[in-house]
């Protein structure tokens, strides 16, 4: 690469970086809308202008995906990675979080159908209250969603850079697993599936979708939270 084409690409990645510098700001305002208070946007928007920046040196634009796509995905991984290397969270709450998931594979095994919040919470040896408390402390606790059930950045970008069979078969693995997350989302009861599609899809936070539904916001953050788990537990066999 000549001194001109290096400087050329150089000055292209800075204008994707200031076009798209409130995009961070963004994304860290739709994560802290799940975050606990001590969690401070700016070590998210330092966290995500790193992203950012891996983002306009890493992008192409021959794979099919817009760069505020590819950088989106980007951002929040580096934000939801600086998240964990502070996890704050105490181990009861990861424990409960598995114990929610397998409790949901039980009920639904059994009866066939949706496990219901009290069916839930029975099947933990606990009571409803203390069930939502538990929903309300792993979604407030840490990152409850997509990336935790196995998506990581890189499975929504093109399995076309695989460079062997390896790659090939991973990017082919990523694929189906999207799929069968897609599937399983169409399966969800259909609130728990309206609260996923406002948060992801739309960019709603947790208020703005309570007032469309016309419950509080830690009604929706326990229904976010719980689809979270149902999907865990229906995809148990992919992780």
């Amino acid at each position: 690469m000549n001194k001109a084409h290096a400087y050329a690409r150089h000055q292209d990645q800075n204008a994707l970086i200031e076009r798209h510098a409130q995009l961070v700001k963004r994304i860290g305002l739709h994560l802290m809308a799940r975050l606990p208070s001590s969690v401070q946007l700016d070590d998210l928007i330092q966290a995500g202008m790193i992203g950012l920046l891996e983002a306009a040196r890493n992008y192409d634009g021959g794979k099919g995906a817009s760069f505020e796509t590819y950088a989106g995905i980007r951002i929040r991984g580096s934000m939801i990675d600086e998240i964990r290397r502070g996890d704050w969270v105490p181990r009861s709450v990861h424990r409960n979080t598995r114990r929610i998931s397998d409790a949901i594979g039980v009920v639904e095994q059994q009866c066939g159908r949706d496990a219901k919040d009290v069916e839930i919470a029975q099947t933990m040896g606990v009571s409803l209250d203390e069930y939502h408390s538990m929903l309300n402390e792993a979604a407030c606790g840490r990152v409850v969603g997509i990336e935790d059930l196995g998506v990581s950045e890189d499975a929504l970008t093109d399995a076309s850079d695989s460079e062997d069979d390896n790659k090939t078969f991973t990017g082919f693995a990523r694929e189906r697993f999207q799929q069968a997350l897609a599937e399983g989302i169409t399966h969800l009861p259909e609130r728990e599936a309206l609260v996923l599609s406002l948060y992801y899809d739309e960019e709603m936070n947790l208020k703005e979708i309570g007032q469309i539904l016309n419950v509080s916001e830690s009604r929706i953050s326990q229904i976010h939270s719980q689809a979270m788990h149902r999907l865990r537990a229906r995809m148990k066999d992919w992780y």
